[in-house]
């Protein structure tokens, strides 16, 4: 079993941490990534915004595996409702 990055950071005057390179390769994140901190207890943990994000778009296409939607359906629905956006925008001309 692999063994998880670990290290130390030094809190620097300007409340700046830097990160040891292995623990950013262990979260894939480079220089000017963000970074989502949060604290339970005595606890701070900091996760990588774009992993949130993937996470969000592992939700939505999940959600629709489950609707039984496919991605077929939902391009066509979503020219439907430009081209409708459209006429409705040129007072009924498409």
């Amino acid at each position: 079993m692999a063994r998880s990055p670990q290290g130390e950071a030094t809190l620097r005057p300007k409340r700046q941490l830097t990160l040891p390179a292995e623990i950013c390769e262990a979260l894939g994140i480079e220089p000017g990534d963000m970074l989502e901190l949060s604290v339970e207890g005595q606890v701070l943990t900091a996760r990588p915004k774009k992993a949130k994000a993937m996470d969000a778009l592992r939700e939505i296409r999940d959600s629709f595996t489950r609707s039984g939607i496919t991605e077929a359906e939902l391009l066509k629905a979503g020219r439907t409702t430009r081209r409708d956006i459209k006429r409705e925008r040129n007072g009924g001309k498409s």
